[in-house]
């Protein structure tokens, strides 16, 4: 049987067998793969690094969407950098008060493949009136952008690549431009027991543009090493620190179901470990 080895940690890696190659192209960007696992269904992986899988894609796409969707409120305008698998996309567009969708992909060609062989993924997503699909390099349109967003979401590859310059502080700066008042920027920032250089660094350049900047976790199976952090940065202070019984509220009224997330998981999300609140404070 063929495996699949991911190398994304010098000196430790994680295999996969691979039951069936479902896709393999090689776009203008990146070396795209497709692959069925007996423990993970379907599994993609961008340049050798896995970036989701069909059984356990629901754990980070409800926690990247839903803990600043709720934690905000009201919605309006949501800017998506990256994300082409469509899974945000799925979790944004169960937000009723939200009324215009902005994603910025670079690569066509992992929508359209996901679209074909992850159709889960996005469920329809893509075909949202509300949704604007710009196919750019996400700095070329924040930095260029004269479009504001309640939320951004950076759906990201790790920094390598095409990805290294969306963890970099002139993107940072351009999309706190491009947020309105009381406006969030979250964005996947890797595993920090196995790249904390990626999580020192981007606090240190959160924390200088916003007034509130930290970072919040969840544990994704197939991206091993424990907690991943998701950062998080805004100018309100208080959008945070929300009650849950406010937040039930909210989750109770949008009637949107969910299969990780919770209130409680909500909240309990920003307690992180001593080792991880060590490196953000670096």
């Amino acid at each position: 049987m063929k495996i699949f080895r991911e190398a994304l940690t010098q000196g430790y890696g994680q295999t996969f067998s691979v039951n069936k190659m479902i896709f393999e192209h090689k776009t203008p960007h990146q070396h795209l793969v497709i692959f069925e696992n007996e423990r993970f269904a379907r599994v993609m992986a961008l340049d050798g690094i896995i970036q989701t899988t069909e059984r356990d894609e629901f754990i980070y796409h409800e926690m990247l969407t839903h803990v600043p969707a709720f934690a905000h409120g009201n919605l309006q305008n949501a800017l998506i950098i990256g994300g082409g698998d469509g899974g945000i996309l799925r979790e944004l567009v169960k937000h009723k008060t939200i009324q215009t969708i902005t994603q910025v992909e670079i690569d066509q060609t992992v929508i359209d493949t996901c679209r074909e062989y992850l159709p889960n993924h996005s469920h329809g997503a893509f075909d949202d009136p509300r949704l604007d699909l710009v196919i750019d390099d996400g700095m070329n349109f924040v930095s260029s952008t004269n479009r504001r967003f309640d939320l951004i979401i950076s759906d990201c590859t790790d920094p390598v690549g095409p990805g290294e310059v969306l963890f970099s502080t002139s993107f940072y700066q351009a999309c706190k431009d491009c947020l309105r008042e009381g406006g969030i920027f979250v964005a996947q920032n890797g595993v920090p027991f196995f790249q904390p250089e990626e999580l020192t660094q981007s606090s240190k350049k959160l924390q200088s543009l916003f007034t509130d900047s930290t970072f919040y976790g969840v544990a994704v199976p197939s991206y091993v090493g424990g907690i991943m952090t998701l950062a998080w940065a805004t100018d309100n202070r208080s959008i945070r620190h929300i009650t849950v019984d406010k937040l039930t509220m909210r989750f109770q009224e949008s009637a949107i179901e969910t299969h990780y997330y919770t209130p409680e998981v909500h909240l309990a999300a920003f307690s992180l470990p001593g080792y991880i609140n060590r490196l953000i404070s670096g």
